[in-house]
């Protein structure tokens, strides 16, 4: 399995349960405004994470979709936010729920 992670709102995945599909590129941003959705190895999560949400506690639960590339039927591609800058996958097209095979709380427990 090819493991990608989606730092996201619970209240969002839940949504995505009730329609079959997560439709949501980043924090304040769908898929359709942003063309694609944000992923990271687990490795990038942390820095992800803190560049997304910091300290700020106004935005519900958060949770990890941990998602099955192998699942999907829309393209990954792994591209860099700035010229020479480390890759992050990009999922371009919606992810069905079906393809998420975990789902763990953000921060992780320690």
């Amino acid at each position: 399995m090819t493991e990608l992670l989606h730092l996201t709102e619970r209240a969002l995945w839940d949504e995505a349960v009730r329609t079959g599909s997560y439709e949501h590129s980043t924090r304040g941003r769908t898929l359709a405004e942003e063309g694609f959705i944000h992923c990271s190895t687990r490795e990038q999560l942390p820095a992800v994470a803190q560049f997304l949400y910091g300290g700020d506690t106004g935005h519900g639960e958060l949770v990890v979709l941990v998602i099955d590339a192998e699942r999907l039927t829309a393209p990954v591609r792994h591209e860099a936010a700035a010229p020479g800058g480390p890759l992050y996958p990009h999922i371009y097209g919606p992810v069905p729920t079906e393809a998420v095979v975990g789902v763990e709380s953000w921060p992780a427990a320690s």
